[in-house]
């Protein structure tokens, strides 16, 4: 997987290029919380559900399906968000499916379950730059977890960086020259 830090990225990206009204710090916080909430299935590893069933890790939660069933949970809450229906389920969506997008470019595990429930097959992307993630905050502090930051700051960390910030300043020029 990809680390934590790298999924909420997207969500930063978002919000930094798009902040209006209704994309806000409220959904910026939502979605930064779902673009992390598909790793929830390591859980599956304290109930002995195997890796590679479609309960276990990089399975069900890590696909389109279960991205638009969750997305579509929180647009119920879109007035708390104080954001459009139709906003709420774009960001989120977004956010959580890059999760697996991001997984399905990492060099190890077993794949994502991108298509289930319509097929239980784990896929890579074609390309698979992402050194994959240990699981464990303590495996960051080995020399395998700066290999994973290196490769994070490189892949995903500074260019959604450079991402963002393009997308404030061409926000904030469009708005001055209204």
């Amino acid at each position: 997987m990809a680390s934590a830090f790298s999924h909420v990225v997207i969500p930063a990206v978002i919000y930094a290029a798009f902040k209006s009204g209704s994309i806000n710090i409220r959904l910026l916080v939502v979605a930064a919380a779902l673009s992390v909430l598909p790793d929830l299935d390591v859980v599956a590893f304290k109930f002995g559900i195997p890796y590679e069933s479609q309960w276990g890790h990089r399975g069900f939660t890590h696909s389109l399906v279960f991205s638009a069933a969750i997305s579509l949970l929180v647009v119920f809450f879109h007035r708390k968000i104080r954001s459009k229906p139709l906003t709420v389920f774009a960001v989120c969506f977004a956010a959580s499916v890059s999760h697996a997008i991001l997984d399905a470019m990492t060099n190890g595990g077993l794949g994502v379950a991108l298509y289930w429930p319509f097929s239980s097959e784990r896929i890579f992307l074609p390309y698979r730059p992402i050194q994959v993630s240990p699981i464990g905050v303590g495996a960051f502090f080995t020399e395998k977890g700066l290999r994973v930051i290196s490769s994070e700051l490189f892949w995903v960390l500074i260019p959604g960086l450079v991402v963002g910030t393009l997308g404030a300043l061409t926000r904030r020029y469009r708005a001055k020259n209204k």
